[in-house]
């Protein structure tokens, strides 16, 4: 298992726990000096706000930690691509690299829709992986609205 794995199966434990309280499952954690310090998942549905995603949570917790706004030398890994919400606060809290399970092809902005990490204008750019357990990662999201769309037909 390579660390970009490793560390992802550690997102996809937070996906599940928004899952199991029936938010969307996305995860995040947050590494720094191979070491996770912050965890998160969606929590839109349970705080009611828009602003619970799961990498916004994460950022708030790192930043706590580090003592910092700029996470600079931290990875962030997302069980899903970033919104542009997301993506923007990423660039926006200087975290050098991310890694994604699943590519969000509706809204996701590093790479699908737009790719705010790129942007050459911006002060920031950010080194992005996608893939790293994808399918599994995919799978997660496709069973959560399958059991929606089933509880509706009910």
């Amino acid at each position: 298992m390579t660390k970009d794995e490793k560390y992802m199966r550690e997102a996809i434990k937070q996906a599940q726990k928004a899952a199991a309280v029936g938010d969307v499952p996305i995860g995040c954690v947050v590494v720094y000096e191979d070491k996770i310090i912050a965890r998160s998942y969606n929590k839109r549905n349970a705080k009611k706000t828009t602003l619970a995603h799961a990498e916004l949570l994460a950022i708030e917790k790192a930043s706590k930690k580090l003592g910092d706004w700029r996470l600079e030398g931290c990875t962030m890994y997302i069980t899903l691509e970033p919104c542009q919400m997301c993506a923007g606060a990423i660039v926006q809290a200087r975290i050098p690299r991310v890694v994604v399970g699943a590519m969000n092809r509706k809204a996701g902005c590093a790479g699908s829709v737009l790719n705010l990490f790129q942007i050459p204008a911006f002060n920031h750019q950010v080194e992005f992986q996608k893939g790293v357990l994808g399918e599994e990662c995919s799978a997660l999201l496709s069973g959560f609205f399958r059991e929606l769309r089933d509880k509706k037909q009910e």
